[in-house]
């Protein structure tokens, strides 16, 4: 039986069927976003810059990782040895130390950060042995209900919630930092 048939198979036989109840969900409210946001980030494993408005985010960077080698970004003004809109293939990612992103919701509710597909490579995401997060200070909000009220797909239609390093525990139950993704995750909050 095929999944059509199953659900064919449930509609003949649904006898009555009840509407969903119209209940608005509040979520959870913090009186300093931004500090809950800060805690939330270092309990998921975070780094966390607040830069100032005079701050060069290109110095940030450095000093946060000064043995990088590799950095790859497609963020205006920031600087970067690969580009991930004009690498010729997801591999050519490979061996990046460093990552720069455009994060465009931050969460205090849980520390983690929707970032959308703006780049041709989103490989860079995932493969780069650190990431770097940007985030404006005005986007970081309560909790996921806001969220995801807030969510604009770009037009590769692909976007995903990164919350600190990856990491796992599943192989003889020992913490494995970088499993999946990045060993190290730092975000600079700006504005």
């Amino acid at each position: 039986m095929n999944k059509e048939d199953l659900f064919n198979k449930l509609r003949r036989n649904t006898k009555e069927q009840f509407d969903m109840l119209e209940k608005s969900i509040e979520g959870i409210k913090y009186q300093d976003v931004v500090q809950q946001f800060i805690e939330m980030s270092h309990i998921v494993g975070c780094e966390v810059i607040e830069a100032q408005a005079e701050d060069d985010i290109n110095k940030l960077i450095q000093k946060a990782y000064p043995a990088a080698k590799v950095l790859a970004s497609n963020v205006r003004g920031i600087k970067a040895d690969l580009n991930p809109d004009t690498v010729s293939r997801a591999q050519d990612l490979n061996g990046t130390d460093v990552g720069i992103i455009q994060g465009e919701i931050a969460v205090a509710e849980n520390g983690c950060i929707w970032v959308p597909q703006t780049m041709k490579e989103r490989v860079v995401c995932f493969i780069s042995e650190n990431l770097v997060i940007l985030v404006q200070r005005n986007n970081i909000v309560n909790n996921m209900h806001e969220a995801y009220k807030k969510i604009n797909m770009t037009d590769y239609g692909y976007g995903c919630f990164i919350s600190g390093p990856s990491k796992t525990a599943d192989i003889e139950q020992a913490l494995v930092m970088g499993a999946q993704a990045a060993r190290g995750v730092t975000v600079i909050i700006m504005g």
